[in-house]
């Protein structure tokens, strides 16, 4: 019985089709008639109820099917009338009759009109609708999808929230361009039920005079009423359809149902309702025209719209005082709104007041746009999707400062002045350029803020200029880069996780939780990104971590292992034209650390005497300062063994050197020595 009722659609649609080649009974024919206009009223009132034609998508496929029905039923009720002499059942007959009313030619003629009106009026109408509401809808997408990038980077929504809104985009797209399709069957539709009623009545009277052997009077009344009943049916179901689909694709500025639409939209405006009552008023005045009518609905119309006048005063009053912003403590009787006061944002800007224009789009400004990006390039470099950007104004902020915070807390800030560029003398040109002296955010290299009729001759100088959108952005970026592994939690590993199995969902499964549990392989990408070492290729990540996880249980030992197995990767992002200048360790200097390594439970460390750490710390920071001119980035090489300590020992004392070991470096890179850290 479920298969049954599961498959009912599909048992309709065959018995429709199968109504084209099975002869019914009228009573039989009846019965679907009616089936037919109660199916096509309930389509309208649905379409007159629903908010947005997407609540109804399955529209444009009901509008085939109904087509089918009607198309079957026609076929059906002309083998009747032209079969039965004329008589296809008490539906037709009471139809027919009815408009007639004893004139076939009035009645034809009703008819007739009754179709063109539908047809040319409605049918035409709905189809150009659609046709346009698909064009535009299809044009509108890609600002569409820009504004919910927008929204995501500004915090307004989250990602399940921006993933819906695109689907909802998507699959307005597919409807409206479905509808455009569709409004064609109820034009062919129309076509077809003129050309039925020709063939019934031509074929009826034919057959009446030929075989029936009755006179033209006879036969005129008795097949032009069933023709006229056949065609009235059909229509008044295609009528139906033909208003819903006009109806739905017409919806696109509504937020409520059409009844409710009606009522708050044009009874909003009582002083039309009164000038439309004076008019009617003034229009008795006319010698021929009925007085007492229009003296009756001009009055009404008026009093109507006194009493409307005055109900729309007292609900902008009201409306008024609920716009009066609630009291601060008013705010938190709710403790709804205390609790919101405990939400943390993973990446926050603020900015004073002069530099808001840079975010709003409404004045031009395109720092949202710009985040997008960032985000696209920290997905391609780092290999995962940093979490949405909050965007906040400050007033305690002076207002050409900003401040960039992870998880609450401000890690920087900078201060930019919106109508000036930022000029750098990297070049070292010895052209002065005038302007205002400070100190680039985010590599604290000497700057000016210069106007704009500077920048030209700033640039043939040879200085660096950077719009001050940039200046927040370039910080922005470097703050992110640096405390990305703050920003890798669980929900973000879930999601990478999650996007990797539909490449390779085998692996994830073999190795998560069998080889190594989701908190320790976080640790893992953490360890690695706190370094600046992508995750992208996560096929490598866990195939190490499922080889080595089982026999090494420290997470940061394991995470030499990825690293090691990531070589290409590391040896692209720092091997340049296959050589690498870097700083290597005095072998002794490595003994004297792997002698000192305690373990305790899953970790290790390093344990040296004050002196000696002292020492080691004075070395590397004499040597950074050295080669600081001759090295793009400090680069220091050692045995893999000594790599993670050594790292661990030197960061503690603000070295920001970069820490390599041999088997992260592929053999054929030309590894050029330039210095030596030792303590001897």
């Amino acid at each position: 019985m479920k298969k049954v009722l599961d498959n009912m659609l599909t048992l309709f649609i065959v018995g429709v089709i199968f109504l084209i080649i099975i002869p019914l009974n009228t009573s039989l024919l009846d019965v679907m008639l009616i089936i037919n206009i109660a199916i096509s009223l309930g389509i309208l009132l649905i379409t007159m109820n629903i908010k947005e034609a997407l609540e109804f998508s399955v529209f444009p496929s009901i509008l085939l099917i109904t087509t089918l029905l009607r198309v079957g039923l026609n076929v059906s009720s002309t083998r009747l009338i032209l079969g039965n002499g004329g008589y296809a059942g008490h539906v037709i007959k009471a139809f027919g009759e009815y408009v007639i009313g004893g004139n076939a030619v009035v009645g034809f003629i009703i008819f007739l009109i009754i179709v063109i009106v539908q047809f040319i009026v409605i049918t035409k109408g709905a189809e150009r609708v659609a046709e346009v509401a698909a064009r535009f809808t299809l044009d509108a997408m890609p600002g569409k999808q820009m504004a919910i990038d927008a929204d995501l980077n500004s915090g307004l929504i989250n990602d399940e929230q921006a993933k819906a809104r695109r689907l909802k985009i998507q699959r307005e797209a597919d409807f409206y361009g479905s509808m455009d399709g569709a409004t064609k069957f109820i034009k062919g539709d129309a076509i077809v039920s003129i050309l039925i009623v020709f063939i019934n009545s031509i074929g009826g009277i034919i057959i009446g005079m030929v075989q029936g052997g009755g006179s033209f009077s006879d036969v005129l009344r008795i097949y032009i009423t069933s023709t006229v009943g056949d065609g009235l049916v059909s229509q008044i179901s295609a009528l139906l359809i033909s208003t819903a689909t006009g109806m739905i694709v017409t919806r696109a500025a509504s937020v409520n149902d059409l009844s409710s639409d009606l009522k708050t939209q044009i009874v909003s405006y009582p002083i039309v309702i009164l000038i439309t009552g004076g008019v009617l008023l003034a229009m008795s005045i006319i010698p021929g025209f009925p007085v007492i009518t229009l003296l009756i609905m001009g009055s009404m119309l008026i009093f109507l719209g006194v009493k409307l006048k005055k109900k729309k005063a007292i609900v902008d009053v009201t409306e008024e005082v609920n716009d009066l912003p609630p009291s601060e403590t008013e705010f938190y009787k709710n403790s709804e709104n205390i609790y919101s006061l405990l939400n943390i944002e993973p990446i926050e800007v603020e900015f004073g007041y002069s530099l808001v224009p840079l975010v709003d789009e409404s004045k031009g400004g395109n720092f949202l746009n710009r985040v997008v990006m960032l985000r696209r390039q920290f997905a391609e470099d780092l290999g995962f999707v940093i979490p949405t950007v909050r965007l906040r104004d400050n007033a305690e902020l002076g207002i050409s400062e900003y401040v960039i915070k992870i998880r609450g807390e401000a890690i920087s800030s900078g201060e930019v002045l919106t109508d000036r560029f930022l000029a750098m003398n990297q070049s070292n040109s010895s052209d002065e350029i005038n302007g205002i002296d400070t100190i680039e955010p985010v590599f604290k290299i000497p700057a000016k803020w210069i106007t704009e009729d500077k920048r030209e001759r700033a640039m043939m100088s040879g200085y660096t200029i950077i719009d001050p959108l940039s200046v927040i952005i370039t910080h922005l970026s470097e703050i992110i880069k640096k405390h990305s592994y703050e920003l890798f939690g669980r929900k973000e590993l879930n999601t990478l996780l999650e996007n990797f199995k539909k490449v390779n969902k085998e692996l994830v499964e073999d190795t998560i939780p069998s080889a190594i549990s989701t908190i320790s392989l976080q640790r893992v990408l953490c360890n690695l990104l706190a370094e600046q070492i992508p995750i992208r290729d996560l096929t490598t990540i866990l195939e190490t971590v499922s080889e080595y996880a089982s026999s090494v249980k420290d997470m940061d030992m394991l995470t030499e292992y990825v690293r090691q197995a990531l070589k290409r990767t590391i040896t692209r992002k720092y091997v340049r034209n296959n050589s690498i200048k870097v700083i290597t360790v005095n072998p002794d200097l490595e003994n004297l650390i792997m002698n000192n390594i305690k373990k305790t439970g899953n970790t290790s460390y390093v344990s040296l005497e004050p002196d000696i750490m002292q020492k080691i710390i004075s070395a590397q920071l004499k040597e950074e300062k050295r080669l600081k001119d001759s090295m793009d980035e400090i680069i220091v090489l050692t045995s893999p063994v000594v790599r993670f300590y050594y790292k661990r020992l030197i960061e503690q004392f603000a070295s920001q050197a970069v820490v390599l070991s041999f088997n992260e470096v592929n053999s054929d890179t030309n590894v050029l020595a330039i210095g030596t850290i030792s303590v001897a």
